[in-house]
């Protein structure tokens, strides 16, 4: 629907027996993580630096609440206020810090991850990195470092090649960690477990 490309999902995956928001620190990326804080966490579940740049791109579609970002675009280092990260666009950065200005009183106040082309799945993501107009600092960090920033420099003019390695790391992602005999269950009802007992 975005303009984005197809991948084949796999059908039957089962769902956990336990959720809870505890279990996803340290096993998802966050915002603020460095390059080698990123390279691990998906290293680790035997993804490469170009898949975890791949995956990065669906940030293309999308948004960040403030919070999430603030650090960058409010007293940047301990400096005052209005100070900003440096790797950020000057008008981006200044944008932001209007749009955002509410956002301690209102949590729900965010931005586009790609505010090029919000609404369709591309590569303009890996161009705004270029460009300074990563919303994320770990976003940003892709542009920067001399192990991911070739990539991106690569899906930024190659849109093809994007789509293409997109679209086999959503299919390793898709039967990462499987649950197979009784470690899972098919919901009848994906909000619940099956069993409230369990």
């Amino acid at each position: 629907m975005l303009g984005g490309p197809f991948f084949d999902v796999r059908l039957g995956r089962k769902d956990a027996l336990a959720s809870t928001a505890a279990s996803v620190v340290g096993n998802l990326p966050s915002p603020n993580m460095t390059i080698d804080q990123l390279i691990s966490i998906f290293a680790n579940r035997k993804f490469t630096v170009q898949e975890m740049v791949a995956l990065s791109g669906a940030h293309t579609v999308g948004f960040s609440h403030c919070n999430e970002f603030a650090s960058r675009i409010y007293g940047f280092n301990g400096g005052p206020r209005d100070a900003y990260d440096p790797s950020l666009n000057a008008q981006f950065a200044q944008a932001l810090q209007k749009a955002c200005a509410n956002y301690v009183k209102d949590p729900t106040i965010a931005a586009f991850n790609d505010v090029m082309t919000p609404g369709k799945f591309d590569n303009m993501y890996y161009q705004n990195l270029l460009r300074g107009l990563g919303l994320l600092a770990s976003d940003t960090a892709l542009a920067a470092d001399p192990r991911t920033k070739p990539i991106v420099e690569l899906y930024a003019t190659n849109q093809t090649a994007f789509f293409k390695d997109f679209s086999h790391a959503m299919e390793k992602l898709s039967v990462f960690g499987v649950k197979t005999g009784r470690k899972g269950e098919i919901r009848r009802r994906c909000d619940e477990f099956n069993n409230l007992s369990t």
